[in-house]
């Protein structure tokens, strides 16, 4: 059995933790990704220091960009949820906040229609924006109708991916062995 040989060491660049990982095993491909607060590194063992370092900019741009581009603000939802309110339900609903949350392990949106505040999990803010949609449309539309009777889902029946958009969220519960449901 052979073993390969691999380097672990940390550093800091712009203000972030950097642990970067060399491997003989890996011949071309450099890779990156976040772990507990700091970005880990995968590059080659025949890199250079100025390579690396060069690598570690590189990726380190690379994933703060894709983070940038995930990553919807609070002011955004809002704005998203007041045109999908006009455009879906004439303007009835009408959330006095709609926030980000990162507290949901069993739903993926909540709202209180009493103080008309709108949640949603963290776990949507990276799926396509036709489910988050559906998530904001199905918590606006209980503003209005507080159960999920024929009356709540009349509400919804103009939203043109209900039905595909209840569907991914279903399986990504199934395929995540999570206990989520938009019920």
């Amino acid at each position: 059995m052979t073993t390969s040989a691999r380097e672990v060491r940390q550093t800091v660049v712009d203000g972030v933790t950097v642990e970067v990982r060399r491997s003989s095993r890996r011949r071309r491909t450099v890779s990156a990704y976040r772990q507990e607060g700091r970005l880990v590194v995968l590059v080659p063992a025949r890199l250079t220091r100025a390579e690396e370092g060069e690598w570690v900019r590189t990726m380190l741009a690379r994933v703060t960009a894709s983070e940038q581009r995930q990553r919807r603000s609070d002011t955004e939802l809002l704005t998203r949820a007041a045109h999908l309110s006009r455009t879906h339900l004439g303007g009835r609903a009408r959330p006095s906040s709609v926030r980000w949350v990162s507290n949901q392990e069993s739903r993926w949106g909540s709202c209180t229609p009493a103080e008309g505040s709108i949640r949603i999990s963290d776990k949507v803010r990276v799926m396509p924006g036709w489910v988050l949609d559906y998530v904001l449309l199905h918590e606006l539309a209980h503003l209005i109708e507080p159960g999920h009777g024929p009356a709540f889902w009349s509400l919804l029946s103009g939203y043109p991916r209900l039905e595909r958009a209840r569907g991914y969220l279903q399986g990504v519960s199934a395929t995540a062995g999570l206990a989520l449901t938009d019920d």
